[in-house]
C-alpha cells in the first residue's frame, strides 16, 4: 500500500553499495524505517531528500516489516542547521535522543510537531541550548520518566523554594531537602522555567533569555538526570559536549 506521509529524516545508514535505510519521525505513522534503493547514487533523486534533518512529504509502501521509498519531495533543507557545526551538533543529538527513546510504528502528532518546530526555531537562529532543553523535558514525560516539577515530590507543597534531587527524581521543597543533601538548589526564576520548559508547546516559545551560568546549571542537572534514568547511550552527546567545552574557551 503506498502512502504518503510526512516526516524528518532522522538518521540513515548505509546498506550495501547503493542503497540507505532512512529513519523517519513521521506525524502519520511515528517512527517508520524505510528502505531508499539507490539513495548513495549521486544522481539519485534520493540523495538530496534522505539527508539528515531533511523536512518532506514522503511516499512509502508500507507493510509489516520495512518500508520501501518510492519518492519524496522536499518541504525544508533546514539549510541553516546544515552549515553550522554548533547547529548541526544540538540537531544530531535531538535526533539520536528521539530515535532512542521513540518507539516504531507508535503515532505522536504532538512530540512530532515539537520536534518539527524545535528544529525549524533552530534553523531561525533561536537559542539552541534552551530549545533542546524543552525538547528533551517533553521527550522525557513521553518515555515516562520525566521529573517532578510542579510541586515538592515527598510533601506536595506548591510553594518554593526548591531543590532539584536527581535520587528523588524532581523537587524537594525547603522543609523536605533532608532528603537529598546533594540536591540543587534553585532560584525561583529557574523553578519556573524548568516548569515551563517541561509544559510549553514550542511553538508558543517567545524570546527566552538566560544567564550563562543558569544554563550552565539546568543543562549540568538534565544530564545528571537522563544519565541516572534515562538509560541509552547517546553518541552524539559526546560531541555535543565537546562544542560547548570549545565555546567556552
Amino acid at each position: 500500500m503506498l502512502e504518503k506521509i510526512e516526516g524528518i529524516v532522522i538518521r540513515t545508514r548505509d546498506y550495501g553499495e547503493t542503497h540507505k535505510i532512512v529513519t523517519l519521525m513521521t506525524r502519520e505513522k511515528g517512527k517508520i524505517g524505510v528502505m531508499a534503493r539507490g539513495a548513495k547514487k549521486p544522481k539519485s533523486r534520493m540523495s538530496s531528500v534522505t539527508q539528515p534533518f531533511i523536512h518532506g512529504m514522503y511516499l512509502i509502501q508500507t507493510g509489516s516489516g520495512l518500508g520501501s521509498l518510492s519518492q519524496g519531495e522536499m518541504i525544508s533543507s533546514l539549510r541553516s542547521i546544515r552549515e553550522d557545526i554548533v547547529k548541526t551538533a544540538y540537531a544530531s543529538y535531538l535526533a539520536e535522543l528521539t530515535d532512542k527513546l521513540i518507539d516504531e510504528k507508535q503515532p505522536d502528532p504532538f512530540v512530532y510537531e515539537q520536534f518539527l518546530q524545535t528544529l525549524l526555531w533552530m534553523n531561525e537562529g533561536k537559542d539552541a541550548e534552551i530549545l533542546t532543553l524543552m525538547y528533551e523535558l517533553k521527550l522525557f514525560k513521553k518515555a515516562g520518566f520525566a521529573p517532578i516539577v510542579d510541586q515538592c515530590l515527598n510533601c506536595g507543597r506548591e510553594e518554593g523554594p526548591f531543590n532539584f534531587s536527581i535520587s528523588e527524581g524532581g523537587f524537594l521543597c525547603f522543609r523536605c531537602k533532608h532528603r537529598d543533601p546533594n540536591a540543587f538548589g534553585l532560584s525561583e526564576t529557574l523553578a519556573k522555567l524548568l516548569r515551563l520548559f517541561l509544559h510549553i508547546d514550542v511553538k508558543r516559545l517567545g524570546q527566552i533569555s538566560m544567564k550563562e551560568q543558569n544554563k550552565k546549571l539546568l543543562r549540568h542537572i538534565i544530564d545528571e538526570y537522563y544519565d541516572r534514568y534515562g538509560g541509552y547511550f547517546i553518541k552524539s552527546k559526546k560531541f555535543l559536549k565537546q562544542i560547548d567545552l570549545f565555546k567556552e574557551e
